[in-house]
C-alpha cells in the first residue's frame, strides 16, 4: 500500500471535502481517502497495482477541482496568498457595487430609473463576484449532491431573478440589493476565514524556516558554499559560531554548545563534542565544528517533524467524521426546509408571494455547514502547531481525541523516569577470587553485549584500568543476561533470576544483593558452575522532573504504574523515590505489551510512556503511546506523541494540550449546531406571527459569515494558550 498527499485547489466548504473524499474512495484500489477542508489537502492510501497518482488526480479533476502532488508548505503558502488576494479583489468589487445598491434600494425610492440602476449595480456582483457559488453548485449537481454553494446560489438567484421580473412590471417588489449585499457578506466571511486559516499553518512555516538555504562543505581541502539541496550523505560540513546547522550529522572535529530549543523546546544549550549528533535547524552557539552529514533532505529530524505535523493537521478524529456526516445530509435538509417555508406561507394565505420568497431565501442563506466543518480541522491545526513549538509532536488528529480520555499511565523506568545513563556504584568479588580478574571477565562479557547496562560496566572497568578479557562462544539471552567461555571455563553473567536458572548458588552474595536492591540499584552477578564469583550494583539517576510529574498526575486522579525488568525490590525503591505505588517488576521487554493489555481488560484507557527504543510493542498496544525523544529517529516512529525534550513533565503538558484542543473543537461544534438550530426557524419566520420579528436575507448572510469566522477565531484563541505556566517553566 502506498500513501500520498495531494494539494486540492477550489474547495469552497466542508461539503466539497466530503464530495472529493467520496470520489477518491470510488477509485479502484483506494483503501483510505481523507480530504481536509482546513488544510486543503487529501491523504490517500492505495494499492499501487490497482491505481496510480494520475488516476487519483483525474478523479478529483472530474469533480471540478484541481489536484497536485506538490503539497509542500511553500506551495500551500502560495495558494493561501493567491486565495486571499483574489478574495480581496472580489470583496472590493462587491463592496463598491453593493453598498451603493443598498443606498439606492433602501433610501432613494424616487430616483429615476432606480430599478435599472440597481440592475446595473447588482448584476456584476451576482455573476462575477458570485460566480464561484454557481460553479460550486453546478459541480455538486453533477455529482447528485448539494453544498453550501447550492444554498447561496439558490437564495441569491431567487432574489435576483424575482427582481428582474420587476423591471418588466411582472411583480411590484425588487430585491437587487439583497442578493448583492448577501454575496458581498459571504465573500467577506470567506476572506476573514482564509486569513484565519493562513495563521493556522504558521507552525509548519516556522519549522521550515529553521533550515538555512546553503551549507559550507569541504571539497578536498577547500570550503565551498553550496545550496542545501546539493548536500550529499557523508559530506563534511563546517559550521561557525552563530550559524544554523544545515542538516543532521555527527561531529568529527571541534566542540561547541548548541541551542536545540526550536526542536526540543529545551532552552538550555547542549554541549557537543566529537562523536555527538547534531540536528539540522539548530543553532551553533560557541565553537567552530566540522560534522559528517548523516541525514539530508526528507530524512532529517526537522523534515520528519514537519511531515508529522502536516499529517496530524490533515488527519480526522471521530468527532470530525461525525461533522462530515452531518454536513453531507445538512444541505438537502435545508433546501427542503426552504421549500416547505415558501409553500407554507403561501398556503396560509396570510403572506404575499414576496414575503414567502424572502423567508425561504433567508433559510437558504443562514444555514451554513461551513462552521460545523471548520470547527475540528482548525482546532487540530492550531493544537498540533502549538505542540510542535513546545517540543511535543502529536502524530494524528485521532491522538488528540484519545489524550483527554486517558485515566491510566504506565511509565517505563529506564530512559523515562530515569536518565537512562546507568553507572556502576558498587562492585564486590565473592570469596577468595581475584577481584581484578573477575572484573576483567565481567567487562569481557559485557563488551560484546548491546544492553544499556553493559556500557556502564565497560566504562567502570576502564576507569579502574582493568582490561576486558577475551571471551569466546558468546551468547546473549535477551532480557536476562549473557554467557561465554574464558580460558576453558564457562561463565554466566546476568540478573539473579538468570543465575539461579543456570544453577548458580547465590547464598554467599544474597545479603549484599538484597541491600543493594533495597537501595534501588540493579544487581548483576557473575557465576561459573555453581559458584557466584562477583556482583555489581548499577544505579540510574532519577530525572529531575519525574517526581513533580507523578505528583501532578495523581492530583488529576490518574492511575500511575512503573514497569521495569528489575526485580521487585529495586523497582519499588525507584518507584518510591518518585511517588509511584503501583509496580510491574521482572517484566521482559516483549512482555510489556501484555501488561498494558491487562489494564485495558479492566476498561482503563492506558497511555504507555517509554523511550521508544525497545518499547515499540507496548507503545503500539496502549491507547496512547508517548515516546521520549531521546532516541529521536526511533522515538518519532514509535509513539503517537513524541516528547522531544525527553522530560517526564511534558506528559502533563501533552495531556493539557489535548484537553484544550478537544474543548475548542466541542465549543466550535456546539455553537455551530446551536447557531443553525436557532437561526433556521427564525429565518423561516417562525417568530413572526407572535413578535413581528423577521430575519432579512442580508442579516442572515451576515450572521452566516460571522458564524464561520467566530468558529475559526475561537480555535485560533488556542494559540494564546501558555502551555507552561510560570510555575511549570521553573520545573
Amino acid at each position: 500500500m502506498k500513501k500520498i498527499e495531494l494539494a486540492i485547489d477550489g474547495m469552497h466548504c466542508a461539503s466539497c471535502a466530503t464530495l472529493i473524499t467520496r470520489s477518491l474512495e470510488k477509485v479502484p484500489g483506494v483503501k483510505l481517502a481523507n480530504v481536509n477542508y482546513g488544510t486543503q489537502k487529501a491523504r490517500v492510501e492505495f494499492d499501487e497495482k490497482a491505481a496510480n497518482e494520475s488516476q487519483l488526480i483525474q478523479a478529483v479533476e472530474k469533480r471540478g477541482y484541481r489536484a497536485s502532488l506538490d503539497s509542500s508548505p511553500e506551495r500551500e503558502t502560495q495558494i493561501r496568498t493567491h486565495e486571499i488576494a483574489q478574495l480581496q479583489r472580489e470583496l472590493l468589487i462587491g463592496a463598491l457595487l453593493s453598498v451603493p445598491a443598498l443606498i439606492v434600494g433602501m433610501f432613494l425610492m424616487e430616483l429615476s430609473y432606480r430599478e435599472w440602476i440597481l440592475f446595473a449595480l447588482a448584476t456584476p456582483v451576482q455573476f462575477y463576484v458570485g460566480r464561484h457559488f454557481y460553479l460550486g453548485a453546478w459541480t455538486a449537481l453533477q455529482n447528485r449532491t448539494a453544498s453550501m454553494d447550492t444554498l447561496i446560489a439558490l437564495g441569491t438567484s431567487a432574489a435576483y431573478f424575482y427582481s428582474v421580473a420587476s423591471l418588466f412590471g411582472l411583480v411590484q417588489e425588487q430585491y437587487f440589493e439583497v442578493g448583492a449585499i448577501l454575496i458581498t457578506l459571504v465573500v467577506l466571511g470567506k476572506y476573514l476565514e482564509a486569513v484565519a486559516k493562513r495563521k493556522t499553518s504558521e507552525a509548519i512555516r516556522k519549522l521550515m524556516d529553521l533550515s538555512p538555504k546553503t551549507a559550507r562543505v569541504m571539497r578536498g581541502k577547500e570550503e565551498i558554499e553550496i545550496p542545501l539541496s546539493e548536500v550529499q550523505l557523508n559530506d563534511l560540513i563546517v559550521v561557525r559560531p552563530g550559524e544554523r546547522i544545515p542538516v543532521d550529522g555527527v561531529i568529527v572535529s571541534g566542540q561547541t554548545s548548541i541551542d536545540e530549543s526550536m526542536i526540543t523546546g529545551e532552552s538550555i544549550p547542549v554541549e557537543k563534542k566529537k562523536g555527538s549528533g547534531v540536528i539540522g535547524g539548530t543553532i551553533n552557539l560557541a565553537g567552530n565544528i566540522t560534522f559528517k552529514a548523516t541525514g539530508i533532505g526528507k530524512n532529517t529530524v526537522l523534515a520528519r517533524i514537519v511531515q508529522l505535523v502536516e499529517e496530524a493537521q490533515g488527519g480526522k478524529a471521530d468527532i470530525q467524521r461525525f461533522a462530515d456526516q452531518v454536513s453531507a445530509v445538512f444541505v438537502p435538509v435545508v433546501i427542503a426546509i426552504a421549500i416547505i417555508t415558501f409553500i407554507g406561507w403561501i398556503a396560509l394565505g396570510q403572506a404575499s408571494f414576496s414575503f414567502a420568497l424572502i423567508t425561504s431565501v433567508s433559510v437558504l442563506v443562514i444555514a451554513c455547514p461551513c462552521a460545523l466543518g471548520l470547527a475540528t480541522p482548525t482546532a487540530i491545526m492550531v493544537g498540533t502547531g502549538l505542540g510542535a513549538e513546545n517540543g511535543i509532536l502529536i502524530k494524528g488528529a485521532e491522538v488528540l481525541e484519545t489524550m483527554h480520555r486517558i485515566d491510566t499511565l504506565v511509565f517505563d523506568k529506564t530512559g523515562t523516569i530515569t536518565q537512562g545513563k546507568p553507572i556502576v556504584t558498587d562492585f564486590q568479588a565473592i570469596g577468595k577470587t581475584n577481584s581484578k580478574e573477575i572484573l576483567s571477565i565481567i567487562a569481557g562479557l559485557e563488551e560484546k553485549s548491546e544492553h544499556p547496562l553493559a556500557r556502564a560496566v565497560v566504562e567502570y572497568a576502564k576507569s579502574e584500568e582493568v582490561a576486558a578479557a577475551p571471551i569466546k562462544d558468546f551468547i546473549a539471552v535477551f532480557g536476562k543476561g549473557v554467557m561465554g567461555v574464558y580460558r576453558t571455563h564457562s561463565y554466566v553473567l546476568g540478573n539473579p533470576r538468570f543465575l539461579a536458572e543456570k544453577g548458580v548458588a547465590l547464598k554467599e552474595a544474597e545479603s549484599q544483593m538484597t541491600q543493594w536492591e533495597h537501595d534501588g540499584k540493579t544487581v548483576i552477578g557473575l557465576g561459573s558452575g555453581k559458584r557466584v564469583l562477583g556482583i555489581i550494583g548499577i544505579a540510574d539517576t532519577i530525572k529531575p522532573t519525574a517526581a513533580q510529574a507523578i505528583a501532578e498526575l495523581k492530583r488529576q486522579h490518574k492511575e500511575v504504574w512503573l514497569i521495569t525488568g528489575d526485580n521487585e525490590r529495586t523497582a519499588k525503591a525507584i518507584a518510591a523515590q518518585v511517588g509511584i505505588s503501583n509496580v510491574f517488576a521482572h517484566v521482559l521487554p516483549e512482555q510489556k505489551a501484555e501488561y498494558v493489555k491487562r489494564l485495558q481488560h479492566d476498561r482503563k484507557k492506558v497511555a504507555f510512556v517509554g523511550d521508544g527504543i525497545n518499547d515499540a510493542p507496548a507503545l503500539a498496544q496502549a491507547d496512547l503511546g508517548i515516546a521520549m525523544g531521546s532516541g529521536t529517529d526511533i522515538a518519532i516512529e514509535a509513539g503517537d506523541v513524541v516528547l522531544m525534550r525527553s522530560d517526564p513533565y511534558d506528559v502533563i503538558l501533552a495531556l493539557k494540550l489535548g484537553k484544550a484542543t478537544m474543548d475548542k473543537i466541542k465549543h466550535g461544534m456546539f455553537w455551530a449546531l446551536i447557531y443553525n438550530i436557532i437561526g433556521i426557524p427564525i429565518a423561516a419566520g417562525l417568530l413572526y406571527p407572535f413578535t413581528g420579528w423577521l430575519l432579512s436575507p442580508m442579516i442572515a448572510g451576515g450572521a452566516m459569515a460571522l458564524s464561520s469566522v467566530s468558529v475559526v477565531g475561537n480555535a485560533l484563541l488556542l494559540r494564546r494558550m501558555r502551555l507552561r505556566n510560570k510555575k511549570e517553566e521553573k520545573i
